[in-house]
């Protein structure tokens, strides 16, 4: 994990993020200090692409929600924070409206975290703890390695899916599920025919 000693602010971090290495797009700041992460491999990828297709589906067939990547969500101020999981899924506020922001303070109802590298995984407990904290009901975390969803919910047991298993959004996301398996599924175009 590379990091800088200049401490920004959250506005400052999102005005000089795309100077960083391929555009501050694995960066993070952490008390001030930009953090820069692993690029995540291509399961990671594929993880978050079969994601966005059954989201895509959800929010064509229902009105009450949609989805953001790679949003930056300010965790705390003076340091600031902002994280960015790989998908923040939002119910209140105006349809769409934190879609083509960079930086918000609103928080998600579900968050999803990809388990994809050595630095992702590093902090996992820390970052779900914080996500609760600040109001997030759900935190799913995907595991590419063992091809596992760990499902998260604010004040209960938390559940350890596998291939076999069906995640399901409820009660942030009424109605949605997929098949586990079918979120590590190799795109039929990379496979060799």
């Amino acid at each position: 994990m590379a990091s800088t000693a200049i401490r920004l602010t959250a506005e400052e971090f999102a005005e000089k993020r795309f100077e960083l290495a391929d555009g501050g797009r694995w960066s993070e700041l952490v008390t001030g200090i930009v953090v820069t992460l692993e690029p995540p491999d291509l399961s990671h990828g594929n993880a978050v692409l079969n994601l966005t297709k059954a989201f895509g589906e959800q929010t064509s067939r229902d009105a009450a929600g949609y989805a953001c990547y790679e949003l930056g969500l300010i965790i705390r101020r003076s340091p600031d924070t902002v994280l960015f999981p790989a998908v923040s899924w939002f119910n209140e506020g105006p349809r769409f409206g934190e879609s083509d922001k960079v930086l918000t303070d609103i928080m998600p109802s579900l968050v999803v975290e990809v388990a994809s590298t050595n630095d992702r995984r590093r902090d996992l407990r820390e970052r779900i703890i914080t996500w609760h904290e600040r109001g997030v009901k759900l935190v799913w975390v995907i595991d590419p390695l063992s091809e596992r969803v760990h499902s998260i919910a604010r004040g209960r047991t938390p559940q350890q899916l596998s291939t076999g298993d069906v995640l399901r959004g409820d009660p942030v996301i009424e109605g949605f599920e997929i098949d586990v398996a079918q979120l590590f599924a190799e795109p039929s175009w990379w496979k060799k025919g």
